[in-house]
């Protein structure tokens, strides 16, 4: 069998290209610092915005409603590692996971720059303290956010920008898949994921009550992120 290398499958250098733009700099450059840890790929994301390439308005009103949606699941990710009131195989994963959505927010706040709005409050209702409610919500949002990724691919107009969106999505469907394996659910139960569009996320974000004008809860240790 033929080696697989970046060469033979993209010939007319389209993916090379992407991936150049997307890290500001060489493919060689990006894997030799990438050893260091999986913060290299948010580095990059938060350093390749520069006033000589600015996003359209169309990527802009996209990026900054995924970072809205990055916000929430972050928040709620946070508050439990806060609360510390998950039994501790729960915590256990939901630390990882919250770092990486932690990461997200950082990683299209720095594709935003001064595009990038604030967070909202949330009240979460008490489902970072009961186990089942906080999986059962955590494979909803996780799910819920691959979804739209996968809609937005087709709607962006920048590469750099889908670049980051399929970076984000194929991690938003890890997540999906690894917490449904640990609840005891079939991770991938069809050969098949519908995308979904922007006002179902609306509509179900607004069904959970969560966003708010009043934080429920303050603490003051700020848990770590990744990138």
């Amino acid at each position: 069998m033929s080696d697989l290398t970046l060469e033979a499958v993209d010939r007319d250098g389209v993916i090379a290209e992407t991936f150049d733009r997307l890290t500001g700099g060489t493919r060689a450059d990006f894997f030799g610092k990438a050893v260091v840890g999986g913060a290299a790929l948010a580095a990059a994301l938060e350093t390749t915005a520069t006033a000589q390439d600015r996003h359209t308005a169309n990527d802009i009103a996209i990026l900054q409603f995924d970072l809205g949606l990055e916000y929430l699941q972050a928040a709620m990710y946070s508050e439990a590692e806060r609360l510390r009131e998950l039994s501790p195989r729960t915590l256990e994963w939901s630390r990882v996971v919250g770092a990486n959505e932690r990461g997200h927010v950082k990683a299209i706040r720095g594709l935003l720059g001064r595009d990038a709005v604030k967070s909202a409050s949330f009240n979460f209702r008490g489902v970072t303290e009961d186990d089942r409610a906080f999986t059962e919500t955590a494979v909803a949002f996780e799910d819920l956010t691959a979804a739209l990724l996968k809609t937005q691919a087709t709607q962006v107009d920048s590469r750099r920008v889908l670049a980051a969106l399929v970076s984000l999505h194929s991690v938003e469907a890890r997540h999906a898949a690894w917490i449904r394996h640990i609840a005891g659910v079939v991770p991938a139960s069809d050969a098949f994921d519908e995308p979904t569009s922007k006002a179902k996320v609306v509509r179900l974000v607004d069904s959970t009550n969560f966003v708010t004008s009043t934080p429920r809860t303050k603490g003051r240790r700020k848990p770590r992120f990744t990138g």
